[in-house]
């Protein structure tokens, strides 16, 4: 019997090493999940609170919890392998373990949640929560922040690139391991299921999602049964929770060893949805699943997967289906085929609210918005979305052809991304809760080394395959750019022409001018001025309606608005009203439910017909303007591409008038 390294094998040694893995788990859960954390939550789990946990396995950990199928394969067989001698298995075991408990568990679960906006959270819920804190941030330091949380929500799309192609490829490749005659099938069948997720998009995902819980909780018990069937073969793997062994991994690699952290970091892929999905389920029921199950699952399948390569170092090519017995392959790559879908389903429906968010912030054009469900407002599907998605994912397979390759491009915008979220936590500890710099400066910096230390690490592998989330985010963030200050020049150049509201009111009953019957909606950008559609209509027709009431849209730096608080209403005389309709940034305006309503509560007389006015631009790139010229033809491919405003929101074709103008910018 050997110490310090050798292997020991007696029954007494296999349960003193189970039973401490068991302490340290319970340790961790009891510290993390107990009352200090879990809010008005002392009593025994309630039905629908059991529900919404088993919900988070299949939306929240769908990412993170089929990352099994490649880390390890990655760290001793992918493009940066290391050997898989003793000290090396041991040491990524403890790297992985202690990432999944300080990233994960200490950064995300006790921490980064807590920032919440109105139960949101997300790159977007930071930004607002420093853009409304009472500490304004200076002129200076405003548009660097911005800038950030920008990049950050850019790389989240890189990663929804990304995930669905490595996820459902690591899951095909078992069929490598079965046998060898499926080697040119891979390619081909993962490009058939990413086909058919991205074509049933449109269905929604409300009957499927009811299913999506329940098989990521079989996956999370197939991962630990297959787990501890390993470490039973070998249960001296489990001494890798001491962190010792990832200082001897460093000692010995040394460079070598930053490099495979890169692999490494794929342990923790899809940290970020815990915190972007706290909406939808709450944080408490978040980290129950984590606690009671995904924790658990991840570190058994790390550990069990460690536990083989000990004994076999030649199965290093796919340790995760070399795990599962020959007579149930078949049956595990199904149910890994499954997860990954699960996961590219959560994947794809993130970036689906992510691009509706930035529509509501002022930073995409309009687009398709189709609500899937009648029930929950949060499902969406976004047509122009789901085409680019689809295309750019079966391009990645057929580019890269294995997910090692893709591996080397995944981990870089994970790990940017939780560096910039480090970034806005602090600004909002600081900003928003009114924390000291001496409070909120140490926990962040030791955040931050993590998690630059990670991004360093993925930064080796850019010509690998790491330039692709960095270039979709350069793009992405260029074109919101352009198109929030396209807009902003474009609305300095139309309020120049425009009249104050109330003189062009004081106007119209001075000079008794005709009023037809009926209702005319203007779509106003501003409530204190005319539009342009207004006043071209009232030039050309010289009448209007018997009733006019001018319509703006107040986008919100919260999720969303509660009905009572909907509406704002002003009677401006003379058959003229303004109303101010608010939504928050995870909510779609519906104009002829809004003048609905205001019939409803009485705000405005019930006359009909009902016509509604909308301005369309022709934009002229012929002018002066601060903006770059190159921009500039952005952001006019942009106007002439988005969807149409009666489509966005929601307006009868055959209600409307549109009324244009020539702005030359």
């Amino acid at each position: 019997m050997e110490t310090d390294g050798g292997w020991q094998t007696t029954d007494d040694r296999k349960k003193s090493v189970i039973c401490h893995l068991q302490s340290v788990i319970c340790n961790l859960s009891s510290l993390f999940s107990g009352k200090s954390l879990v809010h008005n939550e002392t009593g025994p789990l309630s039905t629908g609170r059991i529900k919404l946990t088993i919900g988070a396995l299949g939306v929240v950990y769908g990412d993170i919890g089929t990352s099994p199928l490649y880390t390890i394969k990655e760290c001793f067989h992918g493009m940066h392998a290391i050997d898989p001698t003793p000290t090396n298995v041991l040491g990524v075991l403890s790297l992985i373990a202690w990432s999944l408990t300080i990233v994960v568990t200490i950064k995300y679960l006790m921490f980064i949640m807590q920032a919440d906006n109105r139960g949101e959270g997300g790159i977007f819920a930071l930004l607002a929560l420093v853009s409304g804190s009472e500490k304004q941030l200076s002129k200076n330091m405003k548009p660097v922040v911005v800038f950030a949380a920008l990049l950050g929500a850019s790389l989240l799309y890189g990663d929804g690139f990304i995930t669905p192609a490595i996820s459902v490829l690591s899951a095909i490749e078992g069929l490598e391991v079965a046998t060898h005659a499926a080697d040119k099938l891979v390619v081909p069948l993962t490009c058939l299921v990413l086909l058919v997720l991205f074509l049933c998009q449109h269905h929604g995902t409300e009957g499927i999602g009811k299913i999506f819980g329940p098989i990521m909780l079989i996956w999370f018990a197939a991962l630990s049964a297959l787990g501890i069937r390993a470490i039973l073969q070998n249960p001296h793997v489990l001494t890798a929770i001491n962190p010792i062994y990832a200082w001897r991994f460093f000692a010995e690699n040394h460079f070598h060893g930053l490099v495979v952290l890169g692999s490494v970091v794929l342990c923790i892929t899809g940290g970020e949805a815990l915190y972007a999905d706290m909406g939808h389920f709450g944080r408490n029921p978040i980290r129950q699943s984590w606690f009671a199950l995904v924790f658990p699952a991840l570190l058994l399948n790390y550990f069990g997967q460690g536990a083989l390569l000990l004994d076999h170092p030649e199965l290093s090519a796919n340790p995760f289906y070399e795990l599962a017995p020959k007579f149930i392959l078949y049956p595990v790559v199904a149910l890994s085929t499954l997860a990954t879908i699960i996961a590219s389903q959560a994947m794809i429906s993130g970036a689906f609210s992510l691009t509706r968010q930035a529509v509501q912030m002022g930073y995409c054009p309009r687009v398709t918005i189709i609500h899937t469900s009648a029930n929950t407002e949060g499902q969406i599907y976004v047509p122009e979305i789901n085409r680019i998605m689809m295309v750019v994912c079966i391009g990645l397979v057929i580019a890269f052809r294995a997910s090692s390759g893709l591996a080397a491009a995944y981990g870089i915008a994970v790990t940017a991304n939780m560096a910039i979220t480090s970034v806005l936590y602090y600004y909002v500890a600081t900003r928003t809760w009114g924390w000291s710099v001496k409070k909120a400066a140490p926990l962040v910096a030791l955040f931050l080394i993590f998690d630059i230390t990670y991004f360093g690490s993925n930064l080796l592998k850019i010509f690998d395959g790491g330039w692709f989330p960095i270039a979709v985010a350069v793009i992405i963030v260029i074109l919101m750019t352009a198109w929030k200050d396209g807009r902003a020049v474009l609305y300095q150049k139309m309020r120049s022409a425009m009249l104050s509201l109330d003189v062009f009111i004081e106007d119209v009953a001075k000079h008794g001018i005709y009023r037809v019957k009926g209702t005319a909606v203007f779509m106003a950008s501003s409530s204190n001025f005319t539009t342009p559609s207004l006043l071209h209509h009232f030039k050309h027709n010289k009448v209007l309606h018997e009733q006019v009431i001018f319509l703006t849209i107040q986008p919100e730096d919260i999720p969303s608005i509660p009905e009572r608080d909907r509406l704002s209403f002003e009677s401006l005389g003379h058959g003229f009203h303004r109303i101010i309709a608010r939504y928050g940034f995870m909510e779609t305006p519906n104009v002829p439910r809004i003048v609905n309503k205001a019939f409803q509560d009485g705000m405005t007389p019930h006359v009909r017909p009902i016509s509604y006015y909308l301005g369309r631009e022709t934009l002229l790139l012929t002018g002066k303007s601060k903006m770059s010229r190159w921009r500039l033809h952005i952001f006019a491919f942009l106007s002439r591409n988005s969807k149409s405003a009666v489509d966005y929101f929601g307006i009868p074709p055959g209600r409307v008038v549109e009324l244009g103008g020539q702005i030359e910018l």
